[in-house]
């Protein structure tokens, strides 16, 4: 249990470290624990979105939810996807890939993604026929990050420990505790009519990531861990709406 408060703690703004003390075995664990959380950050991007349609326009009811989930998070992947943008950009070799992430600015190549991304995902979100979509949304934040958790547990961290943000390594989950994991997921998922379909863009696309990764820089880093989540999380919007565009 105090693992998956290690993961609220470190994935959210919850103030949990308040009331709950986790150790740094407890923080290894997280990776199992991801797709949990993504319920809570799912559930508050398709709340807000739900709450905020009724009084205003799709649109603004839209950026509004995207803002709440940044509030929740704290933009922790959003910055690992900028700095994968601009150390994979701008990065000719593993040692300067690296330390472009490692570097704190915000260069043009991260910026430019940022604001693709931000484009991408709002007109996605706005794009859906029915604010009523609960498995689509907290779908694409479950899944995309047991999907990603499951592809950064195939390979080795890029980093030595100490250079890692967290002064931590993921232990790597065997088979068995993904499945005791996922099954769960996968059948509130499906309660919530989550169009698994729009899985197959997801896998493509973390499949790539990982072949890149494992290419230029010979395994994972943080930052690859929040830009893979959220890339995979809007190539399940892609997949869900093309999946709804043809089924009506």
């Amino acid at each position: 249990m105090k693992s998956l408060f290690a993961a609220i703690i470190l994935f959210t703004r919850l103030p949990l470290w308040r009331i709950v003390r986790v150790d740094k075995k407890q923080y290894a664990e997280i990776l199992l624990y991801w797709p949990i959380v993504g319920f809570l950050t799912g559930a508050t991007t398709w709340g807000t979105l739900y709450l905020a349609s009724w009084v205003m326009p799709l649109l603004p009811a839209c950026v509004i939810a995207v803002i709440a989930r940044l509030l929740l998070t704290g933009a922790l992947h959003e910055d690992g996807l900028a700095d994968f943008f601009d150390g994979f950009g701008g990065g000719h070799d593993k040692a300067g890939i690296l330390r472009i992430m490692k570097d704190s600015h915000i260069g043009s190549y991260g910026t430019i993604g940022l604001i693709l991304y931000f484009i991408l995902y709002v007109s996605l979100l706005s794009s859906f026929y029915s604010l009523a979509l609960p498995g689509v949304i907290i779908g694409a934040d479950v899944l995309s990050k047991l999907c990603t958790a499951f592809m950064i547990n195939t390979l080795p961290y890029a980093r030595t420990e100490e250079e890692s943000k967290v002064k931590v390594l993921y232990r790597k989950i065997r088979l068995c505790e993904f499945v005791l994991v996922a099954l769960p997921c996968l059948a509130a998922l499906w309660l919530m009519a989550t169009p698994f379909l729009a899985l197959i863009p997801t896998l493509l696309i973390l499949t790539g990531l990982r072949w890149y990764f494992n290419r230029k820089i010979g395994g994972y880093t943080g930052d690859c861990c929040g830009a893979s989540v959220l890339l995979a999380e809007q190539f399940f919007y892609i997949g869900a709406t093309i999946v709804y565009t043809y089924s009506l």
